[in-house]
């Protein structure tokens, strides 16, 4: 049974071993790759079962014409294989080439004249598969019409992809570039509503620009979920193609000026007293900023439909086209949020979509089809919401480049969405809720780890021509002039951890690499984005080299940049093709790193599975103090010897941590607003969910203040100086 199950588990892309964080080689158990084969709805329960699996695999690959979607890189031979028989009756084959553009391409030939590059032999038929080769054309989603004078005839989507993505032309002409990454939820200011918004964002863009800035680096923006503001996480989102509400200034929605009812219950001393208790807490309260901004956009949104929508104003047709332009995947978004809304409202037990009455789980059902019908509006007040988000998050990307920011915005994408959210519920057949993903056991997680987030089906992506990844990369990019991939090696494989087994138990399931990435190219040339892939732990051979043949930048995090012996790398150590960081969202702060808080937090929480690795942690990070500030001595920017004490944190100090980072050969350098601070709380704690605040923690500053501060200006001065290649101490 063993061997039939490890042939099935490779039919499906389920690797039979990897290699550990250590470079040990694991074998992986047929009771897991079974598991995982069962999570997919794949038979592999006995040998019988997984034999009729592998000939039902067999038998689908070599019974249709042709594979639904082909990608290919331009200047590569443009090859579709066709799958025949060898009693085939058909002759000759009729295809059609419907580019992009509109433009049509025709042409005949004999099946004969095909070459032979596979063949086999299935229920005693011999089959074979000949290889068609099209003229060249240029980069871009076209459709192939097959048809064999025998009447078999298939449609395959065909993707023709630049070689590379989209590179700065700043850095093409041999600028290194610098910008300032925040979360934008933790912004202060005196005008926002308790949580950074995209007036927030607009203003952080003047203040930066003039200092040089080139880009603004940010946590993902995903739609979370309306019906419960409680969920907070930016990496685990209700639908990662759309936005976070709560980030829109309502102050700026243009409905407020024809709205009295909004502008006199917002001249009230109550609200604006409860504005402004929500801007002095120290922590976003989520609940009670939703409880104040839904209710409020809900109203304007009321006066919108009074004044443009019934009446086919300019403004009204604006939205009109942007509805059009979100089609399905907009439409069932906002469907999602409104049943969430109003099932929430019945029973508010009922949160996500695998709790609610079974009818409503079908986006196909009667029941949802008759909720539309009959709630047209609140369908259309969640669209209306996108629509603000989106409108306002453009105004701030073209401000930074009406700045002269030469990427402006730096979006970022998390790896999953949450499987009770919009994203899920929206195209069930994509996800595999049985399973979820994670990672394999390492020296901070001996048991693995499971992020609760449903992996998607590298068949069914296939089989949906990867529209649903195309849809998510040119949402995602719209408004942004780089883009960050969480765990970029999701594109190549992910740890599937079967439901009902632990983390350890899982293994690495595989993804259509050289496709993923050519759709990642050719999206990011056409919005002119430059591409940043999370490469961060083990990260296979072909991922890197995907990486480097695609001009996919490096993540480089200093804490992390270090040799086998233990030595940080140096500034001229780094690659160019990288983007470099001191720290992340998932990492101390400086501060905190330097001042072993994040070892004192992680024991304060019981997050060390034993004392010997707390105190192996910390001799660790004693060795490492010495490294850097050794580091820091060798490019000139400190001066310490060995038999003197470690300096304590200050301002000069992240200073001259953050001009090593700038010296860097890699070409884009990134300091974190909590570092321009000094701050030691860090924005995230993983491993964590209720135990420690995650996520909500604000800046301790409001902007303005950090622009004017001479700590904070010190810092990024530093930073641009080391980015012209010039020693900021010299």
């Amino acid at each position: 049974m063993s061997e039939a199950i490890r042939h099935l588990a490779r039919l499906h892309g389920i690797a039979d071993a990897y290699h550990d964080y250590l470079g040990r080689s694991r074998a992986v158990t047929p009771e897991s790759q079974a598991a995982i084969l069962g999570a997919m709805g794949v038979r592999a329960d006995s040998a019988q079962a997984a034999v009729r699996s592998i000939d039902a695999v067999d038998a689908q690959r070599w019974e249709r014409l042709a594979d639904a979607v082909v990608v290919v890189r331009e200047g590569e031979p443009l090859q579709v294989r066709l799958s025949l028989t060898t009693d085939e009756s058909a002759r000759r084959l009729r295809w059609q080439l419907l580019l992009e553009s509109g433009d049509e391409q025709v042409g005949e030939v004999a099946l004969a004249a095909l070459p032979v590059v596979e063949a086999a032999s299935l229920d005693g038929r011999d089959h074979q598969r000949r290889a068609l080769t099209l003229p060249d054309v240029p980069s871009g989603y076209h459709r192939l019409s097959l048809l064999l004078d025998g009447g078999r005839k298939a449609s395959v989507r065909l993707i023709v992809s630049p070689e590379r993505c989209f590179r700065s032309p700043a850095v093409e002409a041999g600028q290194r570039l610098w910008g300032i990454a925040v979360q934008l939820y933790t912004v202060r200011s005196t005008d926002n509503w308790g949580v950074g918004d995209f007036r927030d964002l607009r203003r952080l863009v003047t203040f930066a620009a003039p200092l040089g800035c080139d880009l603004i680096g940010l946590n993902p923006l995903h739609a979370l979920m309306p019906a419960r503001p409680s969920h907070i996480s930016p990496y685990s989102p209700s639908h990662r193609q759309f936005l976070n509400f709560l980030y829109i200034a309502v102050d700026e929605v243009e409905d407020l000026a024809e709205c009295a009812k909004v502008r006199e219950l917002l001249a009230t001393e109550d609200v604006q007293a409860g504005l402004q208790a929500l801007r002095d807490t120290d922590a976003v309260d989520y609940v009670n900023v939703a409880s104040i901004k839904l209710p409020v956009l809900m109203l304007l949104f009321e006066s919108f439909q009074q004044h443009h929508l019934r009446r086919s104003t300019t403004r009204a047709e604006a939205f009109q086209a942007f509805v059009r332009k979100g089609g399905e995947a907009l439409r069932l978004h906002a469907l999602h949020d409104a049943l969430a809304a109003h099932l929430h409202a019945e029973d508010p037990s009922r949160w996500g979509w695998p709790s609610w009455p079974a009818p409503y789980r079908d986006p196909d059902s009667d029941e949802v089809e008759s909720f539309e019908q009959e709630h047209q509006a609140q369908v259309q007040f969640y669209m209306y919401l996108q629509w603000l988000a989106s409108e306002q998050l453009g105004r701030a990307q073209q401000a930074a480049l009406e700045a002269g920011m030469a990427i402006g915005l730096y979006g970022d994408v998390a790896v999953g969405a949450n499987p009770a959210g919009s994203e899920t519920w929206s195209n069930q057949s994509l996800y595999v809720m049985r399973a979820s993903v994670g990672a394999p056991p390492d020296a901070l997680a001996p048991k693995g780890q499971d992020w609760g987030i449903p992996p998607q089906s590298p068949e069914q992506l296939q089989a949906q021509r990867y529209e649903p990844f195309i849809g998510l990369v040119r949402d995602t990019m719209r408004h942004v002039g780089a883009l960050r991939f969480d765990h970029v090696m999701t594109l190549f494989r992910l740890w599937w951890v079967p439901q009902g087994l632990l983390s350890k138990d899982g293994t690495y399931v595989h993804y259509p690499l050289p496709a993923l990435m050519g759709v990642l190219a050719l999206e990011s040339q056409r919005h002119h984005c430059v591409v940043i892939g999370e490469d961060l732990g083990t990260v296979p051979v072909e991922m890197t080299q995907a990486m480097e043949r695609s001009d996919t930048y490096h993540y480089k995090v200093l804490l992390f940049e270090q040799t086998t012996l233990g030595q940080f790398k140096l500034p001229q150590d780094y690659i160019p093709g990288a983007l470099a960081v001191v720290s992340t969202h998932d990492l101390p702060t400086l501060r905190g790193w330097w001042e072993s808080r994040d070892i004192e937090l992680r024991e304060q929480l019981d997050l060390y599975p034993t004392e010997e690795m707390r105190d192996q942690a910390a001799t660790t990070r004693a060795a490492e103090r010495h490294g850097l500030m050794h580091a820091l001595v060798l490019a000139g920017l400190w001066h310490w010897k060995e038999d003197q004490p470690l300096p304590e944190y200050s301002t000069a100090f992240s200073r001259a941590v953050h001009a090593f980072v700038g010296l860097s050969r890699a070409e884009i350098a990134l300091v974190q607003m909590e570092d321009l601070l000094g701050m030691r709380e860090p924005v995230n704690v993983p491993g964590t969910d209720t135990e420690h605040p995650n996520w909500q923690r604000k800046l301790t500053q409001e902007l303005a203040e950090i622009f004017h501060s001479p700590a904070a200006l010190d810092i990024l001065d530093g930073l641009r100086i080391a980015r012209k290649g010039i020693n900021p101490n010299t």
